[in-house]
C-alpha cells in the first residue's frame, strides 16, 4: 500500500478538518468563559519588609503572614477563566538577605491530597503542588521557578524565553518547609537573593504563582494564563514591588571541589584498574546579572545512564544532555523554534533536522565513550541590555580520538514586548591538528511575536571547516577548506483551540557542525504542523476533556529538486479528565537512501533505493498519579521493504512517595524483503527509586537486550549532605549472557563534592 493512494489516510486527514465546525458547537458556558483571560489586568503584589525573623517550619504564625494575603486564583484547567475550586492565600516578604514566600492552600478534602514523590526535582505534574516563578530582570521572558508539594519536596528550574528552554538541572540554594493543617496545607519558602541573578537596580520583578490540585487535574494561576500555556508565560505574569534596592545578593563566590575514587574492569577484561582524582568548579557572581564559571578536570561519573531504544531509522538516535555543568544556563545558547505545548509526550519534540548547539558533542565520542575534559570556562547572564553566554572547553585524547578545543559565544537582545534578535559563534579545533582540523559555525537568529499569538522564528548559520568531522551518515568532505550554510524560517500560532506552524529549511551539502546535532545535509525541507483542540461537553461526561485531531507533514528534497523523504503524521488524541491520554495515528513515509545501512547487526544491510510504508500506531497512558499506571505503544503495518509488529508497554508502581518502580518492555518483530531477512529485538527495562528523605535517595536502572544477550545495570546512591554538596556512590555493570564465560564489565565509583560559599 502506498500512502498517496490510501483511502484510510484520506479519511483520517479529512476528518481532522471536518472537526473544525463541530468544535464551534462547544457551549459558551465552558469554552466561552475561557476567552480573554490573557486580556485581564495583571495583578500586583507588594513584598513587605520583615519586622521579626521567620522560623522556617511551615507554620504560618509569624506577624508577616497575618497581613492581608493575595488570593483570587483563576483556573487554566479544566475550566479556564473560572475561579479555582479551592482557595489559595499567598504572602511575600523580604529580610535578612532572603525573599520569603508563604502560602495557605485550603482544601475541603485534605485527606485526598496526592503526593507520590519527594525526590529532588520531582515531577509536579502528577501530584498536588505549589509553584512560584520570579522574573528577576523584569524582561517578561526569563525567570526561576521554585516548586514544592505537601511533603516538602523541592524542585527548581531555570526558564529561558518563556519556556522555549526549561532547565530542570539548574540548582539553587533555597529552603522550603510544609505542614498539613485541618483545611489543607501550608508552605514557607526561603530564597536567598544571592541564589538568583537579578537586575542591578530597581525594586520591581515579575511574579506568578500556580497551584495544582491533582485529584481534579486542575491548574490555577494568580495571574491568569490561558490553558495553551503555563507558568513559564512570563509576559502574562503579575508584578512584585517593594523589593529592597540593595539586596546584597548580586555577587557571590562558590567553590566546589570534588574527590573521586573508582575501580573499573572493562567487559571481558582481566583485572580492575583503580584511580583517585579530583577537580573543582568555581562560580563567581561578577555582577548581579553576570556569573563566571570555571571547571578543572570535571567528572560526570554520577550522571544517569542512557536508556536503550530500538532504532528503525537510517539515522543515529538523539539522547539528551544530562551533565549538570552543561545544562546550567543552557537556554542562553539555544537557537531554534518556539516551543509548542504538546500536552502529552506523544511525539518527539526535538528538532530532528538541526539542533545548532548540542553540548553532548563535548566530552563524548561518536560511539559514546567518555573523553576527558581538562577544563573549561563559562560566562553567562545579562549585561548592557544583552543576554550573554560564552563557553570554552578543552578535551583530551582517548584511544585514538584526538582532543579538541571547543568554544561558543552567544548574544541576544530583547526587542519590544516579547521579541528578540541574536547571534552565535561556535568553533572546534583539534589540539593536534596544527590548525589543519577545525570547524567554525556562525550566524544570527530572530524571534518575533505578533498580535494574536503569532510567532515568527528565523535563523541563518554558516560553517567553515577543514579536516575530518561531521555527523554519521554525512559523506566526508575533502581535506581542503570548505564552507556551507543553513537557513530556517517558521511561522506559527499556539492557542487554546487552534495551533499551526509552517516552516522552510535549507541546508547545503558542505554545512558541518561539530557542536550540533543533525542527521543529514544537502536538503530543503517544507513543514506543516496543524491541529485543533475542541472540548465537547458530551465527551467530557464520558471522561474525555479534550480532543486533538492533528497532523504533521515533513517533505525533503535535495538542492536539485529530487525528493529525498516525506512523512505525514496524522492522528487524533483524546485527553482524559483524569490526566491519561489515548492517540491513534498513521504515519505514511517515504525514504530514499543512497548508502546501505543496517537495522540490526544480525541481518544484511538495507540496499540503496526508494521505500514507502505506512504503519498504524495506538499510543497512550493512564493517570500517572495513581498507584498503578501504564504507558503503551503498539505499531502494526509496513516497515521499509517489509512489515513490523512493535509493542511497547511500561507499568509504573508508586505505593508511597518514598518508593517508585517501573518495568517496561519493547519488542519489535520485523520481516524484510530487501534484504530477505527477519529479526526480533526485545528490550527490557526496570527502574526503581527509594527516597529516604528529600536529601537522600537511591536509583537503579537495569536493562536487558535479549537479542544481543547484554545485561546492563546502573545503581546510584545520592546524599545531599549540605546545600549544593553531594555524596555519590555509583555501581555500573555490563554482562554478556551468552554463557561463554566472558567476565562482566564492572565499576564502582565514590564521589564527594562540597560547596563552599564566600
Amino acid at each position: 500500500m502506498t500512502w498517496r493512494r490510501s483511502p484510510v489516510v484520506r479519511v483520517v486527514f479529512t476528518a481532522s478538518f471536518l472537526a473544525i465546525p463541530l468544535a464551534a458547537q462547544d457551549p459558551p458556558g465552558r469554552e466561552g468563559a475561557a476567552t480573554g483571560v490573557a486580556a485581564l489586568p495583571r495583578p500586583t503584589l507588594v513584598a513587605r519588609p520583615l519586622t521579626t525573623p521567620i522560623r522556617l517550619d511551615g507554620v504560618l504564625d509569624e506577624p508577616a503572614w497575618q497581613a492581608e494575603p493575595v488570593t483570587g486564583f483563576i483556573q487554566a484547567e479544566p475550566d479556564e477563566g473560572l475561579p479555582a475550586t479551592q482557595h489559595t492565600h499567598v504572602w511575600v516578604a523580604h529580610g535578612d538577605g532572603n525573599l520569603y514566600v508563604a502560602a495557605r492552600l485550603h482544601d475541603e478534602q485534605p485527606d485526598r491530597l496526592v503526593v507520590n514523590d519527594i525526590r529532588k526535582d520531582f515531577d509536579n505534574r502528577v501530584q498536588d503542588a505549589f509553584a512560584v516563578i520570579l522574573d528577576t530582570f523584569h524582561d517578561r521572558r526569563n525567570g526561576y521557578v521554585f516548586v514544592t508539594n505537601p511533603a516538602g519536596a523541592r524542585a527548581d528550574r531555570q526558564i529561558a524565553n518563556e519556556g522555549r528552554e526549561i532547565n530542570a538541572s539548574w540548582d539553587a540554594i533555597w529552603r522550603v518547609e510544609t505542614a498539613r493543617v485541618d483545611d489543607g496545607w501550608t508552605v514557607e519558602m526561603e530564597i536567598p537573593f544571592r541564589s538568583i541573578r537579578s537586575a542591578a537596580t530597581g525594586d520591581v520583578w515579575g511574579i506568578n504563582f500556580s497551584r495544582r490540585i491533582r485529584r481534579n487535574n486542575e491548574i490555577a494561576f494568580w495571574a491568569p494564563v490561558p490553558r495553551a500555556y503555563g507558568l513559564t508565560r512570563l509576559s502574562l505574569a503579575g508584578t512584585l514591588t517593594g523589593l529592597p534596592e540593595t539586596r546584597g545578593a548580586g555577587r557571590d563566590l562558590r567553590f566546589t571541589p570534588y574527590a573521586l575514587a573508582n575501580t573499573v574492569r572493562g567487559t571481558g577484561g582481566p583485572s580492575f584498574d583503580s584511580e583517585l582524582q579530583g577537580g573543582f568548579d568555581l562560580k563567581w557572581g561578577l555582577t548581579r546579572g553576570l556569573a563566571l564559571d570555571l571547571t578543572a578536570n570535571p567528572d560526570f561519573a554520577q550522571v544517569e545512564a542512557d536508556e536503550q531504544r530500538v532504532n528503525l531509522t537510517q539515522f543515529s538516535l538523539f539522547f539528551p544532555e544530562k551533565r549538570r555543568f552543561f545544562l546550567e544556563n543552557s537556554g542562553l545558547f539555544f537557537v531554534g523554534d518556539q516551543a509548542r505545548n504538546t500536552r502529552g509526550n506523544l511525539l518527539p519534540r526535538v528538532d530532528e533536522d538541526l539542533l545548532p548547539f548540542f553540548s553532548r558533542r563535548i566530552g563524548l565520542t561518536e560511539d559514546g565513550r567518555t573523553q576527558p575534559i581538562h577544563g573549561g570556562v563559562r560566562l553567562t547572564g545579562n549585561a548592557a541590555g544583552f543576554q550573554l553566554g560564552a563557553m570554552a572547553m578543552r578535551t583530551g585524547d582517548v584511544e585514538g580520538v584526538p582532543g579538541s578545543d571547543f568554544g561558543v559565544f552567544r548574544a541576544r537582545r530583547n526587542l519590544f514586548r516579547s521579541s528578540d534578535i541574536g547571534g552565535i559563534f561556535m568553533f572546534r579545533r583539534a589540539t593536534d591538528g596544527g590548525g589543519e582540523n577545525f570547524n567554525r559555525i556562525y550566524g544570527g537568529d530572530t524571534n518575533f511575536r505578533f498580535p494574536r499569538e503569532i510567532d515568527l522564528s528565523v535563523y541563518y548559520l554558516a560553517s567553515d571547516a577543514k579536516g575530518t568531522g561531521g555527523e554519521e551518515g554525512v559523506t566526508p568532505s575533502p581535506a581542503d577548506e570548505r564552507g556551507g550554510h543553513t537557513v530556517r524560517a517558521s511561522l506559527g500560532h499556539d492557542g487554546n483551540f487552534l495551533h499551526f506552524k509552517l516552516a522552510y529549511m535549507e541546508m547545503s551539502p558542505d554545512f558541518q557542525n561539530d557542536l550540533g546535532f543533525l542527521r543529514r545535509t544537502g536538503f530543503r525541507k517544507y513543514f506543516v504542523d496543524w491541529g485543533i483542540r475542541p472540548r465537547f461537553q458530551f465527551m467530557r461526561r464520558l471522561g474525555v476533556r479534550e480532543t486533538h485531531p492533528h497532523l504533521e507533514w515533513h517533505y525533503y528534497d535535495d538542492l536539485d529538486g529530487r525528493m529525498l523523504a516525506k512523512w505525514l503524521h496524522t492522528g487524533i488524541t483524546f485527553f482524559m479528565n483524569s490526566g491519561g491520554n489515548v492517540q491513534i495515528q498513521v504515519d505514511p513515509r517515504f525514504e530514499r537512501i543512497d548508502r546501505p545501512f543496517r537495522l540490526d547487526r544480525r541481518i544484511d544491510r538495507i540496499p540503496p533505493g526508494s521505500y514507502s510504508w505506512a504503519p498504524w500506531s495506538l499510543t497512550g497512558g493512564t493517570d500517572a498519579s495513581r498507584m498503578f499506571s501504564f504507558r503503551w505503544r503498539g505499531t502494526l503495518g509496513e516497515l521499509w521493504s517489509g512489515t513490523q509488529k512493535t509493542v511497547s508497554l511500561t507499568m509504573n508502581f508508586k505505593p508511597s512517595y518514598a518508593f517508585r518502580a517501573s518495568a517496561g518492555m519493547t519488542r519489535t518483530h520485523a520481516t524484510l524483503d530487501l534484504p530477505d531477512a527477519s529479526f526480533v529485538r526485545t528490550l527490557w527495562t526496570v527502574r526503581t527509586n527509594y527516597s529516604f528523605n528529600p536529601d537522600m535517595f537511591i536509583d537503579a536502572l537495569v536493562q536487558y537486550d535479549a537479542a544481543h544477550n547484554v545485561f546492563n545495570s546502573n545503581v546510584r546512591f545520592n546524599l545531599i549532605h549540605a546545600p549544593l554538596s553531594d555524596l555519590f556512590l555509583v555501581w555500573n555493570e555490563q554482562r554478556i549472557t551468552t554463557g561463554d564465560g566472558t567476565p562482566p564489565g564492572r565499576s564502582l565509583t565514590l564521589k564527594l563534592t562540597r560547596m563552599l560559599a564566600f
